[in-house]
Parts: C-alpha cells; sequence; structure tokens
C-alpha cells in the first residue's frame, strides 16, 4: 500500500468516514509485529551476547536474524519506556523523570496526548495491539491506562515493580509500594503463590494471540517482561540449574565473557574494554560465607533470565502454531544496563531487603546488586541511571524470516526512539499530525529499515542523539561521545570509535567539539523542555525512581 494510500486511510479512520471492517482485509498481508523488552538486564546477560545465562530461543532469533553492537535506551525505565512506546525523547512525552508529577509538561509523569503510543497508531492503521506485562508510564488515572491509549488487550503491572509470586505491597520504608495487576481494567486478585508472574506474562500474550487471530487482522504485540528486575524471585526448577554455576566469581566470569563477546563479533578486537570496577570487591579475597551469599544472588537472577527465555519460546511456538512466523518481525532490548550500587548505600535501604525467606522465595526482596551487576554489563562501564555505556547500552536482536540475513552483526548505533519510525515504515502507516484534534509531536528518530533490511552497517542519522535524566547528560554524534554525570558539570569526551570502555577522556585534546556538542545539547535540551535537575526538590516518596542506587 503505498504512502498516499495509507495517509487517506488515515485521515478517514480519524474522521469516522471508513470502518476498521473496510480496512482489516487488505492489512491482512501486512507484517506482524513483536516487541521484547526485558527489565534492568545488562548488556552481556544473553547467552549469544557472552553469558553463562541458558537463552536457547533468543540464541535461535540472533543466529537466524541480527544483532548490534550498539542500540541505546534511556537508562531507567519509565523514560525508557516512554521513549519506546511514542518514539518521542522521554520529555516532550512528559516523562522526563519517571512516573512522578513533578509539575512541568515535560516531567507530568504520564504520557502527553500529543505523544501518540504504538498502540494507537497501530490501532488506528487496522493491527490488533496486546500489551502483555509491565506499563509504567501512568497508572493515577484510568485515562492513561492501555487500554485507553491504544491498546485492544491488556494483561500487567500499571507500575514500575512487583513481586513474582504475589501482589504484597512492595517494602519502601514508611511509604509501600502498591501494586495492582491488571487484565483489560479489571484489577485480579490471584492467590498467593498461586502463579509466577514471568509465566503468566508469557501465558496471557499467548492467550491473546488466540483471541486475535479470530479477527483477521496484523498484529503489534509488546512483551514486557519485568525480570530480571528486582525482587530476585524465581521459581526452585529454575534456580536448581544454575546451582554452581557462579562458583568461579565475578572476577573470573568477567574475563570469560569478555572472550566470548570477542569470539562472536560483538566486541570488536580494537575495542577497549572499562577498568576493573574499584567498588567491586575482589571475589577471591571473600570469605567461604560471603561466596555462598553472592552465589544464591546470581542464581536466582540466572534463572529470571532463564524463565524469561522460555517463555520467549512459548510465544515463538504460539506464533508457529498459528502459522504467522512467516510473516513477523521480532525486536528484542532491554530497557537499561544491570542496576548498581550497595544496599549499605541505598537511599531507598530503609527497607529494601526484606528475608521472610531464602533469595529467590516470595518472602524475599532483594537485587543483584554491583557486584553482579559489574559482571551483567560487560565489558562496558557503569550501570543503571548513567549516561556511560553500561548504563544505557542495550542487546539487540531482529528475526524476520526471508527478510533479514541470518547470522548478521553489524554496528547499529541505534536508539529507542527509532523503533516507532521503523515499525511504522515496515506496516505503511504514516505517522498522523493531527489526532482527535490535537497536533502530534513529529518524531525524532530514524527509521531502522536500511540496516535490518538492506544490510547497511548503522543508522544514517545526520544528527546527534540526546540523552538528560536526573541531571546525568549525553550528546552521541558519529564516533564521539559527550557525557557528565550529576551533580558535576564537566563534559567528558570520548571516542567510541576505538574506545567503547570509555578509558580516556579527551576532551582537553578536542576543545572545539566539546564545545561545539555542548551547544547542541543545550540547544536540544531548551526545545525539548528539559529543567535543569537541582531546581528539583524531590520529596522521599518520589525517590525509587529518582536515585541511582550508586554511592
Amino acid at each position: 500500500m503505498n504512502n498516499k494510500i495509507t495517509s487517506i486511510l488515515f485521515s478517514a479512520l480519524i474522521t469516522g468516514t471508513v470502518s476498521f471492517t473496510t480496512i482489516s482485509a487488505q492489512n491482512t498481508a501486512k507484517p506482524n509485529i513483536i516487541l521484547i523488552m526485558v527489565d534492568d538486564m545488562g548488556y552481556s546477560d544473553l547467552g549469544n551476547y557472552g553469558s553463562e545465562i541458558k537463552t536457547p530461543n533468543l540464541d535461535k532469533l540472533a543466529s537466524e536474524g541480527l544483532r548490534l553492537r550498539e542500540f541505546y535506551n534511556n537508562s531507567i525505565c519509565a523514560p525508557t519506556r516512554a521513549s519506546l512506546l511514542t518514539g518521542q525523547y522521554q520529555h516532550k512525552a512528559g516523562v522526563g523523570f519517571f512516573d512522578v508529577n513533578l509539575g512541568l509538561p515535560a516531567y507530568q509523569g504520564y504520557l502527553n496526548k500529543e505523544s501518540l503510543t504504538l498502540g494507537e497508531v497501530f490501532h488506528f492503521g487496522g493491527y490488533s495491539t496486546i500489551l502483555s506485562g509491565k506499563w509504567h508510564v501512568g497508572s493515577e488515572d484510568q485515562a492513561q491506562w492501555p487500554n485507553q491509549r491504544g491498546f485492544d488487550k491488556f494483561y500487567g503491572i500499571l507500575k514500575g515493580a512487583s513481586n513474582y509470586f504475589d501482589t504484597k505491597p512492595l517494602p519502601f520504608g514508611k511509604t509501600p509500594y502498591p501494586v495492582k495487576l491488571i487484565r483489560n481494567n479489571e484489577e485480579l486478585h490471584p492467590k498467593d503463590d498461586s502463579y509466577y508472574f514471568t509465566d503468566e506474562i508469557g501465558n496471557n500474550a499467548i492467550t491473546f494471540l488466540d483471541e486475535q487471530n479470530k479477527e483477521n487482522k496484523p498484529f503489534f504485540l509488546y512483551l514486557a517482561f519485568t525480570a530480571p528486575h528486582w525482587p530476585l524471585q524465581a521459581k526452585p526448577v529454575d534456580i536448581a540449574k544454575y546451582r554452581g554455576k557462579f562458583d568461579e566469581g565475578w572476577d573470573i566470569l568477567r574475563e570469560k565473557r569478555i572472550e566470548k563477546l570477542k569470539a562472536n563479533g560483538i566486541l570488536p578486537a580494537n575495542q577497549t574494554i572499562s577498568p576493573r570496577d574499584p567498588e567491586v570487591p575482589e571475589w577471591s579475597k571473600l570469605t567461604y560465607d560471603e561466596k555462598q551469599f553472592w552465589k544464591a544472588k546470581m542464581e536466582v537472577y540466572a534463572a529470571m533470565v532463564d524463565n524469561m527465555d522460555q517463555n520467549v519460546g512459548k510465544v515463538l511456538d504460539k506464533l508457529k502454531a498459528l502459522k504467522k512466523d512467516k510473516n513477523t518481525l521480532i525486536i528484542f532490548i532491554s530497557d537499561n544496563g544491570a542496576q548498581g550500587g550497595f544496599n549499605t548505600y541505598n537511599p531507598l535501604g530503609r527497607g529494601l531487603v526484606r528475608n521472610d525467606g531464602p533469595v529467590g522465595t516470595s518472602g524475599s526482596f532483594d537485587y543483584q546488586e554491583q557486584n553482579w551487576a559489574y559482571l551483567s554489563n560487560t565489558p562496558l562501564q557503569q550501570y543503571k541511571n548513567n549516561m556511560h555505556e553500561g548504563g544505557f547500552s542495550s542487546p539487540f536482536i531482529a528475526w524476520f524470516p526471508s527478510k533479514i540475513k541470518a547470522g548478521r552483526i553489524d554496528k547499529g548505533t541505534g536508539h529507542i526512539i527509532d523503533l516507532a519510525p521503523t515499525f511504522y515504515e515496515l506496516a505503511g502507516i504514516e505517522y498522523p499530525k493531527n489526532y482527535n484534534n490535537v497536533n502530534t509531536n513529529p518524531l525524532p528518530g530514524k527509521s531502522l529499515l536500511p540496516v535490518l533490511f538492506d544490510n547497511v552497517s548503522e543508522v544514517n542519522r545526520g544528527e546527534p542523539l540526546f540523552w538528560e535524566r536526573a541531571g546525568n547528560r549525553a550528546v552521541r554524534d558519529g564516533k564521539w561521545k559527550l557525557v557528565s554525570i550529576y551533580p558535576s558539570y564537566e563534559w567528558e569526551l570520548y571516542n567510541l570509535e576505538t574506545d567503547r570502555g570509555e578509558t580516556t577522556n579527551v576532551a582537553q585534546q578536542n576543545p572545539g567539539i566539546v564545545n561545539k556538542l555542548s551547544a547542541s545539547y543545550f540547544e536540544w535540551a531548551d526545545r525539548t523542555g528539559v529543567v535543569e535537575y537541582s531546581k528539583f526538590r524531590l520529596k522521599p516518596e518520589v525517590m525509587p525512581g529518582g536515585a541511582s542506587l550508586k554511592k
């Protein structure tokens, strides 16, 4: 369908002059799209990116499809999801800080009407729209919920986290974090320990696909797993697979991951790796009891990733059973890097660890902490909520039989804002300039289709990429990356062409580049609605999303 016809259909749909049934038959040959996102998983935690963790289903997609070395998110949950769902920089979408309202349009904590969601655009493009998993871009008013923002079917949580075996409030000291489990606007109340949330995300996706199969439309499925986000909780059968698998500790396993990354082409031979994190103790110097404590954590974390992969496999099996596997694009990404920090220094430490049972059980509340996040983000520097490479670099897998050449590994340099224009171009949907009498924000990203289908090694962007989150800032322009971490205002400059480990700050040697990129950052910040972070006086109850767990 050409763009002119698509535009006419769009206008007709919005004005109500054409029914959905009229266009559904014309759309049956359009490709289906599945977008899979995991939560707080590090750059090298998949088997096909160098990990010890078994991820055979995602490994299969990688071997039959494409992996990118460079793909960026927004370094933390809600802002990443705001950009993912709208194709906007998160401030433009209204979620500049987190899912809390700080009193300004760019920081209202939920998606604005000017930024259309993937659900809305695909729905009005004649697609069935499905979301199973985590929303996290508006929960206070039902008008902000998925079913009201374009998704025909929704199962999952509205906020940022939940237990995996129950819906009890999460322990945040004096302000317990409420959890609501929702299916299509109705709150569910399952019995404690009657389910495992990752399995239910997969199961509901499969149910929705069966229901959608009767609609004679293509579909868009957003599969938004919470795994392996805290709390570390997994099924005993999955934990058992990893007993003893991390006995060597983070130092030796990091070196092994680096060798695997080099061997499979993810880490080019001329690239640097980040230096050893001085805050992470040497494994060999830990006591026996300390090693047992730390091994147990990573065994549970690995089990959570493993179970997520199992559920990806269930969805793939359903896709094949419905005979839709040959006409479906699948994209896999993570919402940020692994989470650093230690509970000792955690500003939420008033109650973050709840030990009513061993780590991994429904009575425990713990997270990976920096020692293992150091392994998960191999070979990159820093962690979630940080603008160094470990904070916002994601593994990226794309799979589409006969469309994507099998086994490819390319540079890419894609960004989360690129997914919406990629999907809309593939689906033949023209993003509307006006929707329900509201002028929409234009899409700033670039389509990745030349990279996916035409063997182009990276995005031809023509302009820098920008980030800001809680005062942390970054600019990426070609090989150059400019970055500063709050509260410092000093810019660091790195040549990522050879120094992705960010080992050598060359700002002093290149003042002209620093000035140019800095000027472009402030121009972007001004037109995007970014407000200097120091002007906000955050209350303790908003800190779950606001504070880096880095000490």
